[in-house]
Parts: structure tokens; C-alpha cells; sequence
């Protein structure tokens, strides 16, 4: 008898619930300058509530068919992902970040696995990300910028000066 209780205790924590109709709060940040960057960074933070008081929810990422591990937060329903690309392929627009939940995705993993169709998974929800690109600094650097100044101040001085002494 102790041992169908133990079982059927384990069962009990095991199951995990999932998210119903969950009400996400985001916050986005992606990388805008490259002069000071070697990649693009993206950083989705979130708070996540469920209609039915789920809490601790485990959460997957992905992000044009790439899938992230989502970190919760320290705070009860706070989450955060990220991630990084090369500023070439870190192009302007929208990211769409999917999230999962841990069945769903399982059922993602398993149709990438047997190439099936990925779009037919619903995702938990969605966070659209917009990045304007990053910034790779002026056409001409200010070196450049104060050397052809310079030259053209002592021509234009020598020049003048020229034209003084004849």
C-alpha cells in the first residue's frame, strides 16, 4: 500500500501543467551600434501569468528555427532569452519569437527530427522583436577626416604664403 502512495505521489509532482491563456508583459533589447560589438545581441525579458495560477512554467525559445533555452528569473513569472548573431546576419526587421511549453515542444523537436511541417505546432504565444540594425560608424572615420583637413589647411597656408613672398 505505501508503495502505491509513494507512486502515485511522484505521478502527482511529475505532471506538469500547462499555461492557460497565459498574459505575457515584454520587454526587448537588441544591439545598435557595431562599432563597439562584435555581434547583434537580442534580449526578450517577459513576465508571464497563467489563467489558472500555474507557476515556475519551463519555456523554449525559437527564433527562425533555432531553438533557446528560456531562464526564469529570480521573481516568481519572470523570464528571459537571448541570443546573438554576426551584425552581416542580424539584418533590420521583426523577429517573431516563438515560445513553448514543454509538451509543445517536444512535438517541435519530434516533427524537426522527422522533417515534418514545424509551422502546424501552435506556440504558447509570441513576442515580435524589432531591430532597426545595428550602426557601423560614419563612412570615413575621424582620422581620416583630420589628415585630409590637415593636408588641405597647409596647402592652402602654403599656397597663400606663395603668393605673399612674390
Amino acid at each position: 500500500m505505501k508503495c502505491w502512495i509513494i507512486f502515485a505521489f511522484f505521478i502527482y509532482v511529475c505532471n506538469g501543467e500547462s499555461c492557460l491563456n497565459p498574459v505575457i508583459t515584454p520587454s526587448t533589447y537588441t544591439t545598435n551600434d557595431a562599432v563597439i560589438s562584435s555581434e547583434s545581441v537580442f534580449i526578450v525579458e517577459l513576465s508571464l501569468s497563467c489563467a489558472n495560477g500555474v507557476q515556475s512554467v519551463a519555456l523554449y525559445a525559437d527564433v527562425n528555427g533555432r531553438q533557446f533555452p528560456v531562464t526564469r528569473g529570480q521573481d516568481v513569472g519572470k523570464y528571459q532569452v537571448s541570443w546573438s548573431l554576426p551584425h552581416k546576419l542580424a539584418g533590420s526587421g521583426t523577429y517573431q519569437v516563438k515560445f513553448f511549453d514543454e509538451e509543445s515542444y517536444s512535438a517541435l523537436r519530434k516533427a524537426q527530427r522527422n522533417n515534418e511541417d514545424v509551422d502546424t505546432i501552435k506556440p504558447l504565444f509570441s513576442v515580435n522583436v524589432d531591430h532597426r540594425g545595428a550602426w557601423s560608424g560614419p563612412w570615413v572615420s575621424t582620422e581620416v577626416l583630420a589628415a585630409v583637413l590637415g593636408i588641405l589647411i597647409y596647402y592652402f597656408a602654403f599656397s597663400a604664403k606663395s603668393t605673399i613672398q612674390s
